[in-house]
């Protein structure tokens, strides 16, 4: 499952132990909700089921009842300011079954408390950002009267 490059074994030297494996999965929120013995993964195209059940149960000793995989078509969007469409690479979803005794939830990345923390911080930011254009715009109204003394200005 790995084609990397090792340097060549000689006589006496220690021998590689670490296993780099080429695939990668990265665990997907579905759209629709699943039950919770069931996860999702984007994949490459060229993974197979079984490479699936292998790299999860081999590496992560997760234990898998069964894999679904499903091919999805990239994206086609607009190059940014051009009339010329680009494609993006296709990939796989992997629904992999767990045990009905295991369940998955995905962890709470971002607590309630420091998001309302943060908006506050950024709505501060924002209030201190148009106190300062507003500076701005005053003081270019004053340099646009070059010719008039200041004490004729309001």
């Amino acid at each position: 499952m790995s084609s990397r490059w090792y340097p060549r074994y000689v006589l006496g030297n220690p021998q590689l132990r670490v296993f780099l494996p080429d695939f990668w999965m990265v665990l997907q929120k579905p759209k629709d909700p699943l039950p919770a013995n069931r996860v999702q993964f984007k994949i490459p195209v060229i993974m197979t089921k079984w490479d699936v059940r292998n790299y999860l149960e081999k590496i992560y000793k997760i234990p898998v009842v069964n894999v679904r995989t499903v091919v999805r078509c990239g994206d086609i969007k607009r190059a940014n300011g051009k009339m010329y469409l680009i494609k993006e690479e296709d990939y796989k979803t992997a629904i992999v079954d767990l045990p009905k005794d295991m369940t998955f939830e995905f962890p709470e990345l971002f607590p309630h408390e420091k998001v309302d923390q943060m908006s506050t911080d950024l709505k501060d930011g924002q209030k201190e950002l148009e106190f300062g254009t507003l500076r701005e715009k005053r003081k270019n109204q004053k340099n646009m009267r070059d010719n008039v003394p200041d004490w004729f200005g309001l």
